[in-house]
């Protein structure tokens, strides 16, 4: 299947990334929020992204230009009419399943649909929306725009056809995709439930600072510490991911999520996009 355009509906941090990177591989792109102040936020973060590579010498003037112009902004459902859609709304499999829906009652049959979730079951969204061999996950990772990974996620009905599909158009994007089956937290969200809930199990136990685990983990060759990370990818998505994870796997003890953090996300403290998590911003 040849790729001309593009709907990421979810105007967000992720949303966003997504969008410009898209946008930066050639692809007409629909930028899709109801919100109407999260989709002018987005656009004025996607201007601010673009002037940042354009003052580093990534990108001429001229290529900022044009991939900013490749994106419509939009709020009407009505005018995302596309040949692949990524979802990055709340990660609720309710609205996921109605967004889809909605879509495929105004696109031809075999649009692709992919959701960015961190965690929730592809398979439970490919159950309720028509055609489910078209329905994947494409899991991209914050900043969407730099992080080269993308977990390309089948489920039990994804066509074969749609799964290279959606390989070639992560490559396209400038991406390195993996694939593998749906379950619980994929492949890296699986894999990195120790490195942070390791790490507040010993901050529940006083043992040591947030500051002090980051420093002693980055020191160890991590990039960034898991408090530091938790607070970039936001502490409502990460508490949401192991909470996931956790039933998904029969509420095993270690994997169990931290009070901490549920508190935290009680409280509104988010991270870098409320201003305060485990650090102030």
């Amino acid at each position: 299947m040849i790729i001309n355009s593009i709907c990421i509906c979810g105007a967000g941090t992720m949303g966003s990334g997504i969008a410009q990177a898209a946008a930066k591989a050639g692809f007409h792109t629909i930028l899709y929020e109801l919100n109407k102040a999260v989709l002018e936020k987005a656009k004025t973060s996607i201007e601010k992204n673009l002037t940042a590579l354009i003052t580093k010498g990534k990108i001429t003037t001229a290529e900022g230009e044009k991939i900013f112009q490749r994106i419509l902004f939009t709020s009407d459902i009505q005018v995302c009419l596309a040949d692949v859609f990524i979802e990055a709304i709340v990660e609720k499999l309710p609205i996921k399943i109605s967004l889809f829906n909605q879509l495929a009652e105004l696109n031809h049959s075999e649009c692709i649909f992919c959701s960015n979730t961190s965690s929730l079951p592809v398979t439970a969204i490919a159950e309720q929306v028509k055609n489910p061999e078209r329905v994947i996950g494409m899991h991209f990772f914050n900043p969407a725009t730099i992080m080269k990974l993308v977990e390309v996620v089948n489920t039990e009905y994804t066509s074969p056809n749609v799964t290279t599909t959606i390989i070639e158009l992560a490559k396209q994007m400038g991406k390195t995709p993996v694939i593998c089956k749906d379950s619980p937290g994929f492949i890296v969200n699986r894999v990195a439930r120790p490195y942070y809930i390791e790490s507040l199990r010993t901050a529940e136990e006083g043992e040591v600072s947030f500051e002090q685990t980051d420093r002693l983990l980055e020191a160890s060759g991590f990039k960034m510490g898991p408090f530091k990370l938790m607070d970039l990818i936001g502490n409502d998505i990460n508490y949401a991911v192991s909470c996931s994870v956790y039933e998904q796997m029969n509420n095993p003890e270690r994997l169990k999520p931290s009070y901490i953090q549920e508190q935290k996300v009680k409280e509104g403290k988010l991270g870098k996009k409320s201003g305060e998590g485990y650090y102030s911003y």
